[in-house]
């Protein structure tokens, strides 16, 4: 399937919010931790379109994702695929570019996931390791490789 990415802007911004509270839903439930508002404002509060791109498949959103500067490092946040997409390589192609991104530029990149999320082992098998975790979150580290 072939997927690009674009720049990010405030135009996205209520499209991107609701393919969040779709894909964090089952996982949040499952943490007893969903709530339909705060899902959707925790990203509103967060948002910063200069650092976000959305993933489009044959031209139609399928999903967002987040590489922000922090510290000696970078960030990889808000990363979103549409459900009906997964599974497909697309999530496995995006992470694959923004790394070799991250590579060339000698950084070292870091993400949080929910605990028991699927998306971990993307994660692993892109080289990020367990960096920390608490009962919600585990923070994961991928440094240059």
């Amino acid at each position: 399937m072939k997927w690009e990415l674009r720049a990010a802007s405030a135009a996205d911004l209520e499209t991107i919010v609701e393919l969040r509270a779709v894909v964090m839903r089952p996982d949040l439930e499952r943490l007893g931790r969903f709530d339909e508002k705060r899902v959707r404002q925790r990203f509103r509060d967060a948002y910063a379109p200069e650092h976000a791109s959305v993933i489009e498949v044959d031209g139609e959103f399928a999903g967002c994702v987040a590489l922000r500067p922090d510290g000696d490092g970078l960030v990889l946040e808000h990363f979103f695929v549409d459900p009906r997409l997964q599974g497909q390589g697309i999530g496995a192609g995006v992470l694959t570019a923004l790394l070799e991104r991250a590579d060339e530029a000698g950084l070292t990149v870091r993400l949080n996931v929910l605990q028991g999320s699927a998306a971990r082992r993307l994660y692993e098998r892109h080289g990020f390791a367990l960096e920390s975790e608490d009962p919600v979150d585990v923070f994961m580290v991928r440094h240059l490789v």
